[in-house]
């Protein structure tokens, strides 16, 4: 099927890229016809591909920030440019607070919060002297939306880097945009660690209004839009995706109207 929007001769950089939602975003971006960088700490199990092209792998640990500069520079040498960077890599294993501990707790916030700052403060550095500038996309989360618990450091990075990105906005414009996607619950090779068997990924998916939980490459059409100049008037925006979000308990436990 051929992509609605066209991103041939685009470069792209998604952080995390090789499985899960990152997986899908690669594939997304390949599929407009982007040429696409996707880094992890771990190679993939098999190269990422779509539409008869694929990904090229680099390795790297986003935590160090001399590395994150040397990627960069890579990326520019061998590409000549960079027009996206999605700051995807993140995550949290469910730890409720008081079996919490202060260095646990400065990793998540690394990893979520800081790491993406660094990718973008290097993206920014190339970007900003393209005439055609760039686009800089953080995957931001539900849980830093609302009350998260289980996942309480997790969600607090999240809305932290939701507010960076609009910072980002601010300053770096007109040059870069910068947006965030606020991404509810996806289905990944992972789900069955958060939500059990196919019985309850599916009785979570009907918790959402729309019925379902996302796929990954739905996430990376979004991030496609956000890249494209379909969006050039759109920076400093927080775009939900996540299915209407969440039906509120309160109507269910109610004994009218039902």
């Amino acid at each position: 099927m051929a992509a609605i929007t066209d991103l041939s001769g685009h470069v792209a950089v998604v952080t995390g890229g090789t499985r899960g939602v990152g997986a899908g975003i690669t594939r997304a971006l390949l599929a407009a016809g982007a040429e696409v960088v996707a880094c992890a700490r771990r190679p993939p199990d098999k190269p990422v591909e779509a539409a008869g092209r694929t990904a090229r792998f680099r390795p790297l640990d986003l935590r160090d920030p001399d590395a994150v500069g040397a990627f960069f520079d890579r990326v520019r040498d061998d590409h000549g440019r960079l027009d996206t960077l999605v700051n995807n890599a993140g995550g949290t294993p469910f730890r409720l607070l008081a079996d919490s501990d202060p260095r646990h707790a400065a990793r998540l916030v690394e990893l979520n919060l800081v790491a993406p700052l660094t990718a973008s403060l290097a993206a920014y550095a190339l970007m900003h002297r393209q005439e055609r500038g760039g686009s800089i996309i953080m995957i931001g989360s539900v849980s830093g939306t609302r009350p998260s618990p289980g996942t309480a450091i997790y969600g607090a990075a999240k809305a932290g880097l939701d507010n960076l990105a609009r910072s980002m906005a601010v300053e770096w414009a007109p040059h870069v945009r910068v947006n965030t996607l606020v991404l509810g619950m996806v289905r990944t090779e992972l789900s069955h660690l958060h939500y059990g068997d196919e019985d309850g990924i599916a009785a979570v998916g009907r918790t959402v209004p729309l019925g379902r939980l996302a796929e990954p490459t739905e996430i990376g059409d979004a991030c496609v839009f956000l890249a494209s100049d379909r969006a050039a008037y759109i920076s400093g925006a927080s775009l939900h995706v996540h299915g209407g979000g969440e039906r509120p308990a309160f109507l269910d436990a109610a004994t009218v109207n039902h």
